[in-house]
């Protein structure tokens, strides 16, 4: 499929008393399209995730990524320094699984309040908390397909609360595929045998994927981890997951 032409816009997303701020990228060509939530790493929406909201909405798709931190901190976006990464981990800390559920609900009917974006589901992806997030999130009614990229802590926690992510798999709608690095250090490769376990127990739709030479974080190009080989495989399974979940 060829690179279609989009506009890019910031947009605000109510919920509530709470106005969240996200990034929304759609084709220019005036049609209806699928839509899709990107949801962010613990560094807030910065250049990368603006990146890949473009290149989702590229294909032919609305994209949009919410600010996940906008309760804890408006207008956060940083880089990959050991200290941003402390305070990325800071504020990822004190995020909650029924407020994260709730904003990703807010976006999805914000979504379905524009004239462009079909209404017969969503998809969502996230990228190593996002990763966590949207393995959380695919137990809304609304989202057919799940990409989770390297989300750590799925099998040991859940955000603010008791318990583990894990131990809601029974309650995913849709089709899942997750992608883990072999060399991650935060992510065991036990930890992704648990939760390939836990999909077949229930039969949610899905694959897993492991890159075996590949780190936390492999596919962000703006990090030293980025291995452009399984962020390239990575990618086309991507497309493939969006194709044939939400486009037939």
């Amino acid at each position: 499929m060829s690179v279609v032409a989009i506009n890019t816009e910031s947009v605000q997303i109510k919920n509530g008393d709470l106005a969240i701020d996200a990034y929304l990228a759609m084709p220019q060509e005036d049609l209806t399209y699928p839509a899709i939530i990107v949801v962010q790493e613990i560094f807030g929406v910065n250049d990368h995730i603006r990146d890949v909201t473009r290149r989702i909405a590229q294909e032919g798709y609305i994209a949009i990524s919410p600010a996940i931190y906008q309760r804890l901190a408006p207008g956060f976006e940083t880089g990959y320094t050991p200290e941003s990464i402390a305070i990325g981990r800071e504020y990822k800390n004190h995020t909650k699984a029924d407020e994260l559920l709730s904003d990703i609900q807010a976006t999805i009917d914000y979504l379905y309040t524009l004239p462009q974006a079909q209404k017969q589901g969503v998809g969502t992806i996230g990228f190593c908390f996002g990763g966590h997030v949207v393995y959380l999130t695919s137990i809304l009614e609304q989202v057919k397909a799940t990409a989770s990229f390297y989300g750590a802590g799925i099998t040991t926690g859940t955000p603010g609360g008791e318990g583990t992510t894990l131990e809601r798999t029974s309650e995913i709608k849709g089709t899942i595929y997750a992608f883990f690095g072999m060399q991650d250090a935060s992510i065991p490769a036990t930890q992704v045998s648990e939760i390939e376990t836990q999909l077949q127990k229930y039969n949610i739709p899905h694959q897993i994927f492991r890159y075996q030479n590949a780190e936390h974080g492999f596919f962000c190009d703006g990090r030293a981890s980025y291995n452009k080989s399984a962020a390239q495989d990575a990618w086309y399974h991507v497309l493939e997951l969006f194709k044939t979940t939400l486009k037939n």
